[in-house]
């Protein structure tokens, strides 16, 4: 890996290929698979994962709002992408990039046929969701006749797929719950096709549905987290390879004698003395006050410093008391040795809030 000399953030495409092929490899050869490359692609950078991607041959794309679509539009991504949680204000921009909604209730299903007919648009693909059991955004199995009736009187758009989403495919322990969403969503799109009179793409697995439950990969998959190198599980976690490590340098080193302080209200009070070293970055490129106080730590030449006192908007202070170092060293954040997982971790939080909060500001790397 090359030195850095600045706090980047190196995306490994190599390890995106991996992963996409492990994932692939769980599914049959027929089964479609979508990549989700939504919240700027789980913080890497969503334009250049998905043109990888697409060099691959995924199938779909997925984001989470509209302006994540016209970016990979602008980008040069051709392949259909699905705008999970459009907005009503954002459907016109959404018809102008060619991209695919999510109708999830009656409102957005009857505004967004009622615009495709002003546009004069014929068969535009759209998607149905249901909730069976996250309760988040999704029709009700009761809307069935409901929709199809809608669906019916026009001709301006077609149902390319009808889906819905696991709530905890990752854990096992809530198998049956997961076992039942499954059986449930199967018998409603069966009732929807029919009653439309065609067979829509039928999807309903995340990462850990593809890897725990083959029963329900129907037509389609949707991988997000998997993607970027994380299973959830510890065992999956070994078949992956995180694709983002986020680097930093040494700017400066401090010798704190006993009884003075380091940053902002005194936070911390050095009880003997101690060497510290600030790092260019802080909670303006991701790294949260709750890492602050020795609860999150980098690493230092295979060495864990714990951060001291708060953390700052643009710098953090770490202890390298007993590490051998100098300005201008590396500093690995999460990468190599710690995934951004463990470092999660240390706050009782989760991969995807820590991969998907590096700034923007933060200077991307892609490696081949």
């Amino acid at each position: 890996m090359p030195k850095a000399q600045d706090t980047v953030l190196e995306i490994n495409l190599k390890a995106l290929k991996h992963n996409f092929e492990h994932l692939k490899s769980k599914v049959k050869d027929h089964t479609k698979f979508l990549a989700v490359v939504k919240a700027f692609g789980y913080g890497s950078d969503a334009c250049r994962v998905a043109e990888y991607l697409q060099e691959l041959d995924v199938d779909y794309f997925a984001v989470a709002y509209v302006n994540g679509g016209v970016a990979l539009r602008q980008a040069g991504i051709t392949k259909p992408i699905l705008v999970l949680h459009p907005q009503i204000a954002n459907l016109k921009t959404l018809i102008k990039h060619a991209l695919e909604p999510n109708l999830y209730n009656a409102k957005v299903l009857k505004e967004f046929i009622n615009l495709a007919s002003i546009e004069k648009q014929d068969n535009y693909p759209v998607h149905i969701k249901f909730n069976t059991g996250l309760n988040r955004l999704g029709f009700n199995k009761e809307a069935i006749n409901d929709i199809v009736a809608e669906l019916k009187k026009t001709s301006v758009v077609k149902v390319a797929s009808v889906f819905s989403h696991l709530v905890a495919s990752e854990d096992l322990n809530e198998k049956a719950f997961s076992l039942n969403q499954i059986s449930s969503f199967d018998a409603i799109f069966k009732v929807f096709a029919n009653e439309l009179g065609y067979q829509p793409i039928q999807h309903m697995c995340n990462t850990s549905g593809i890897l725990n439950y083959p029963e329900a990969h129907f037509d389609m998959v949707r991988s997000g987290i998997g993607l970027y190198g994380f299973g959830n599980s510890p065992d999956e976690n070994k078949h992956l390879i995180p694709v983002a490590s986020l680097k930093t340098i040494i700017s400066q080193i401090h010798n704190i004698k006993k009884g003075e302080s380091v940053g902002y209200n005194r936070a911390f009070k050095a009880e003997s003395s101690i060497k510290t070293a600030t790092l260019p970055l802080g909670h303006a490129d991701g790294i949260g006050r709750q890492y602050g106080h020795g609860k999150g730590f980098v690493t230092i030449h295979g060495q864990k410093a714990p951060i001291v006192g708060n953390v700052c908007m643009d710098m953090i202070m770490v202890d390298i008391s007993n590490i051998d170092c100098k300005e201008g060293d590396d500093v690995i954040v999460f990468g190599e040795g710690t995934t951004a997982e463990q470092l999660a971790e240390t706050t009782n939080t989760i991969s995807y809030e820590l991969i998907t909060s590096v700034s923007q500001r933060v200077k991307r790397i892609f490696l081949k």
